[in-house]
């Protein structure tokens, strides 16, 4: 099968896809080289984007990439690509973080192709969800989804949910007085100075959702406690839908597969009718990150808590220009 030539504009619609994806607090920590001849493209981390107290390992940053990875491949595919992943591929870079060829279609590929729809329409809710069961079938599509890039899902129900509540909570409370994440806050969310038009990354007051008013959803307060008019306030679910993404390990190898999979698991939940949002903030506190683990087993490292349920999609949070983040090589 002889393949199609890789243009620059192809190129620049592939990672205008993968750029679609989401990142902590929106802060898009990735960049992508395209070396045209050889139809490789490389994904490094952007230090610079690093959100430093609430992830000093760089945990999220490689989850956040890991995500954009996988809208890359979904797109590859979608476009008569194979996408041959490696991840890490040098030892030396660690910023390298992976190499993608380009090379004819292979077979087996049409379950990430068939998630191409979902990735402009996929966003982060911060609304409150209606109380409705996910059903067991829908739940299980996203195990599978989850597993297919080598990362567990599974959803706490009983004495693990209450735990996993608990712990967010608990989090959340910290976050509120603790001066290195009110610090990350106002970096990007603006400090409350009205975000602009033109603003290319962070997390605008139109996408931080209503206060919390009652129920038992984890929700971040973005605002970090301070006024935003005309912000309201909703009620919560009070039986929310919680999925726990875990690896078996927890090195940087392990961050990027369950970005993926998170990524992944989100797509195909917005196929499904699903909206998401993000609970990490037992995750960045390491003695509250430990506990979230299957109790049943004792093994395995959380990496994403995911909500999940049926409720409005959120809005469309902004991106960086394509100049800021992908460059090309003949």
């Amino acid at each position: 099968m002889s393949m199609q030539p890789l243009t620059r504009e192809t190129v620049t619609a592939l990672v205008h896809d993968a750029a679609a994806a989401p990142s902590l607090h929106n802060a898009q920590p990735w960049r992508f080289r395209c070396f045209l001849g050889s139809r490789i493209l490389h994904l490094r981390s952007d230090a610079e984007r690093a959100v430093p107290h609430s992830d000093p390992h760089g945990r999220a940053l490689h989850l956040g990439c890991g995500a954009a990875l996988m809208n890359l491949r979904v797109a590859a595919v979608q476009g008569g690509w194979h996408p041959g992943t490696t991840l890490l591929p040098d030892p030396r870079d660690t910023g390298l973080l992976a190499s993608v060829q380009l090379t004819a279609h292979g077979s087996g590929e049409g379950s990430l192709g068939a998630l191409y729809p979902a990735i402009p329409a996929r966003r982060t809710s911060r609304q409150p969800f209606e109380e409705t069961e996910i059903p067991n079938a829908v739940r299980a599509a996203l195990a599978d989804a989850a597993r297919d890039e080598g990362a567990s899902l599974t959803f706490p129900t009983g004495w693990h949910l209450q735990e996993v509540l608990e712990l967010s909570q608990e989090a959340e409370a910290r976050n509120l007085t603790d001066h290195g994440v009110s610090g990350d806050l106002q970096r990007w969310t603006h400090g409350g100075v009205p975000f602009s038009d033109t603003a290319a990354e962070g997390v605008p007051e139109y996408a931080f959702g209503p206060r919390k008013l009652g129920g038992k959803a984890p929700m971040r307060d973005f605002a970090g406690g301070r006024p935003v008019p005309g912000r309201g306030a909703a009620a919560f679910e009070h039986h929310p839908h919680l999925a726990l993404l875990s690896t078996a390990r927890d090195r940087p190898e392990d961050w990027l597969r369950a970005g993926q999979a998170m990524e992944r698991v989100l797509l195909l939940a917005t196929l499904k009718g699903l909206s998401s949002s993000f609970v990490t903030q037992a995750l960045e506190w390491p003695d509250l990150r430990w506990p979230l683990r299957d109790p049943t087993t004792g093994t395995g490292y959380v990496q994403m808590v995911l909500r999940l349920g049926y409720g409005p999609p959120g809005p469309a949070t902004p991106r960086r220009p394509m100049r800021d983040v992908l460059d090309i090589e003949s």
